[in-house]
């Protein structure tokens, strides 16, 4: 039977509980982290906990860094509960603000938050990222702090959920002419030789993969600009592709019904795919 972590306690997935009044459900207020685990070993953990901890300080939620540190113990347990110590796993951390009566303002003072983990199978879709993706082009309504992980995603599901009606697999988002980032993902395209994705800002999430890949971009004197992608630019791109915790380094072969240049994954997505699974798979 599944476990799952509530609150100090390991419980069976189906007797897992959280309070109707849990300021996660009702206002969607908590952060939210996805680590990706191969043969037990959580991968970047670090990177993952220092932007957990970022955004709980950004929504003000009482629950520091050594809080947060000490969910790794968790995520161990789980994996060791749920027999994940073997092939590949997915972790799932949140903490909301915890229950209160449903207002606006912040709680009382002394108001525990809510904290929940889990753990599954993952089997990466090495076919998907073999062959490349489709993708379309979509408004990015989301709100103004997209570098915080926050539990309230529905600006990314609708997003996803048009990808999904047309076809696709992600949904590449635009703001004011800019690409900014995919509903679950980072993009990244190779205009003119460089490859370029935007700058971290708010608009953004600070993606662990994303750093990672340019890491690897960079080591293997692959020119990288962190610097916004005009809609146009990408239109005519030599390459596109997304990269994420569980999307790895994936290929997009068309955008909005038409090819990618010529509609197959392109050798710089291939290059960096194979260096990310290198540190990825590294000693496993």
């Amino acid at each position: 039977m599944t476990q799952v972590y509530i609150n100090g306690a390991f419980v069976a997935k189906d007797q897992a509980t959280v309070s109707v009044e849990d300021r996660g459900f009702t206002f969607g207020d908590g952060i939210y982290e996805g680590l990706r685990v191969v043969r037990g070993r959580l991968f970047a953990w670090d990177a993952h906990a220092a932007r957990m901890t970022a955004g709980l300080a950004g929504l003000r939620i009482p629950f520091g860094a050594e809080r947060v540190a000490a969910l790794r113990g968790v995520a161990e347990q789980l994996l060791d509960a749920n027999g994940l110590r073997d092939g590949e796993a997915f972790v799932y951390l949140a903490v909301t603000r915890g229950p209160a009566p449903r207002s606006h303002g912040f709680p009382p003072p002394g108001t525990v938050p809510t904290v929940f983990a889990s753990a599954s199978r993952f089997v990466p879709p090495r076919a998907l990222r073999d062959a490349g993706c489709a993708a379309i082009t979509h408004e990015d309504l989301r709100w103004a702090r997209c570098d915080w992980k926050t539990l309230n995603l529905l600006g990314s599901v609708l997003a996803r959920q048009a990808a999904l009606e047309a076809g696709a697999f992600e949904a590449i988002l635009v703001r004011d002419g800019v690409i900014t980032e995919g509903a679950a993902t980072t993009v990244l395209a190779v205009v003119d030789g460089v490859v370029r994705t935007h700058p971290l800002s708010t608009r953004i999430l600070p993606s662990v993969t994303r750093e990672v890949v340019l890491d690897c971009a960079r080591a293997l004197a692959i020119a990288v600009r962190e610097d916004p992608i005009r809609e146009p630019e990408l239109r005519v791109a030599e390459e596109i592709f997304l990269c994420g915790s569980t999307t790895d380094v994936t290929p997009v072969v068309q955008l909005d019904g038409a090819r990618v240049a010529d509609g197959a994954p392109g050798p710089i997505a291939r290059q960096l795919r194979a260096a990310l699974e290198a540190r990825l798979y590294a000693d496993c």
